[in-house]
């Protein structure tokens, strides 16, 4: 299952790794607790817009583009998750194979 919470912590945590800035550096500066913004990167909290908002402030990124970055990361998520799921419903199972009879 894709989950936005998770792609939304990776592209926040790529954006802020390629400033070459640290949790605490962000976290000061954002008003926000070093362990939930930790938490937030990490995809297991859910963040506010409130939240989100003095995080895309502390980065210099606009929201806007923070959510476009994610959506594309989403659909991207999507289309390989139907690939795969295409993938495994057109592969024949080993038992619903044809058998080849040799000629005798």
């Amino acid at each position: 299952m894709i989950l936005l919470r998770r792609l939304l912590g990776d592209v926040l945590r790529q954006r802020r790794q390629n400033q070459g800035r640290t949790l605490r550096e962000v976290s000061a500066q954002a008003r926000v607790s070093l362990g939930y913004l930790s938490e937030v990167e990490r995809g297991q909290k859910e963040a506010s817009s409130e939240l989100l908002a003095s995080i895309c402030e502390a980065l210099g990124v606009r929201m806007s583009d923070l959510m476009r970055e994610v959506s594309d990361s989403l659909a991207s998520a999507e289309l390989a998750t139907n690939v795969r799921s295409l993938e495994s419903v057109s592969a024949p199972v080993a038992s619903e194979r044809p058998e080849v009879v040799a000629a005798a």
